[in-house]
This record gives structure tokens, sequence and C-alpha cells, in this order.
């Protein structure tokens, strides 16, 4: 079995405080996008996990590994063909435990309706990579309301080579948010989508561009390149332009040299 494990971005973060189980809680605006890895499971008679990039542990870790075995499912082969970035806040790791997981379930016939709660025992964002598309979630991101799909929308990727670890990037927070509300979420996306800046930011970038100049500096690039919204995802390091056509798109990228760019699209 062959399958997709698609990247995230995020339109919009907000931090809106720590809970008592120390973890945050969120509202977020999650977007696949067509960015993917794939993973190739082959039957076997022990567990192996296989990637085409040196970086990425492949021991009991590796998220993959972690979401099949809380399946419990027969042991099988895993090869990972990787081409989202570690580190880059685009969810490749949550997105890999999900496919995981979907791909498992359907392997070896188990119930789908059980998948949420391993998704979520394994990490905040892998339960969104369950459904995809546009969702509004809070909580740590696991309360999940699917919304009108956002159109296809050309989007330019930038990876610098700084990373930034999410614990890290929640260590830098000093002050929090008040949520927005599903309703404005809903009705941008009704609307024009990449109007509504105000909205659409997160709650990170003070405090990681703050921290490392460089990244913001990409994002006010992006902003004059002619994206009609830029941002960082996640918690970073990545930066996403958004942009009105195809055309204005990579007509932007040229304009990149000294950065790792990836051409994307927004998927339903």
């Amino acid at each position: 079995m062959q399958v997709r494990s698609h990247a995230k971005i995020n339109w919009a973060l907000r931090i809106l405080g720590k809970r008592p189980d120390g973890y945050h809680d969120l509202e977020t605006l999650f977007q696949t996008i067509s960015l993917h890895d794939t993973l190739t499971i082959r039957e076997s008679d022990e567990w192996r996990l296989t990637c085409d990039d040196p970086s990425i542990p492949t021991d009991e870790s590796n998220l993959i590994l972690q979401a099949a075995r809380a399946l419990g499912v027969p042991p099988v082969e895993i090869e990972l063909t990787k081409r989202i970035p570690a580190e880059g806040g685009l969810g490749g790791g949550s997105s890999n435990a999900a496919a995981t997981l979907v791909a498992l379930a359907q392997m070896f016939g188990v119930d789908e309706r059980a998948l949420h709660q391993i998704a979520l025992s394994i990490g905040s964002d892998v339960p969104f990579f369950l459904v995809g598309g546009t969702a509004y979630a809070t909580g740590r991101g696991e309360d999940l309301v699917s919304l009108p799909p956002a159109p296809e929308i050309p989007l330019l990727l930038l990876f610098p080579e700084e990373r930034v670890a999410t614990p890290a990037a929640f260590r830098m927070i000093r002050r929090y948010s008040q949520p927005a509300g599903v309703e404005a979420f809903d009705d941008a996306l009704r609307g024009d989508l990449l109007a509504h800046r105000e909205l659409l930011r997160n709650d990170f970038e003070a405090h990681v561009f703050e921290s490392i100049p460089r990244l913001g500096q990409l994002k006010r690039r992006v902003e004059e390149s002619g994206a009609a919204w830029a941002g960082m995802t996640g918690s970073g390091s990545t930066i996403v332009g958004a942009y009105r056509s195809a055309a204005d798109r990579d007509a932007a990228a040229a304009s990149f040299s000294d950065v790792r760019t990836q051409s994307a699209e927004t998927t339903a």
C-alpha cells in the first residue's frame, strides 16, 4: 500500500493560555497543502522503518512507529519518502503518524472511529490530519470543526536553514490572545480569505522573529514580492506566501535565490 502524507499550514494561530496539564490552549485554522511525503507499506515479519532522508530517525522516536504500535496491528515494513522539512511548522511528523493510522486501519480492518483518541495520544496536530482540508481547531488542536474548503490558492514556501523547536517556541510566549471565534473564520472563508490579514495572524511570530530576525526579514520580502498574504506557519520556521495567481507566485519565487523554496497549492 502506498499513501500520501500531506503537509499543513496554519492560516492563523492564537495562543489563548496555559493549561493545568502543561499544554497550551490554542485557536488555529489548519489547511492541508499539496506538499507531501509518501509512505509505502509492505507486509513483514518484523517492524521496520526506512527513510530516504538520513536526518530523520527511524527508531522508536519516530511517530510513524509509535502510531503503528499504538494501533495494535501485526508488524509491517514502512518506507518513508521525505519531502516535508522537519521542524518547519508544516506538521510532517504528525501527518506521517495520521497517514500510518489510516493506512494500517484499512489494511487490517480496524474501526476508524477509534483513531481519533490514538492520534491525540501521539501528538496534538495528529487528529487534524485524519480529516485534512480546512478546519478550525481549539484545545490543544484536537477539537476540530471542518469549514468550507479554501479555494485552490497558489503558495510559495520558504525553508530557511534556521529551525525552531516547538517547545522552545512555546517558552518564548509572554502574553496570550483572545479567540476570534469560529464564525469569523467561517465568514472569511466564504468571502475573500486573503483580505483578512488581521484575522490571519500567528502569535508565535513576534517572539520567534525577535529571536531569529532573518525569519521576519523573509516574511517582509514575501509581502514585497506581491503576496496577498504572508505568514509563518506553526511555530516556524517555514514562511508562507499566498498569491492571487500561479504566475504571480512563480515570478516571486525567482527573487529568493538565497533560500530554498517550494511551490504548492491548498488542497481540500
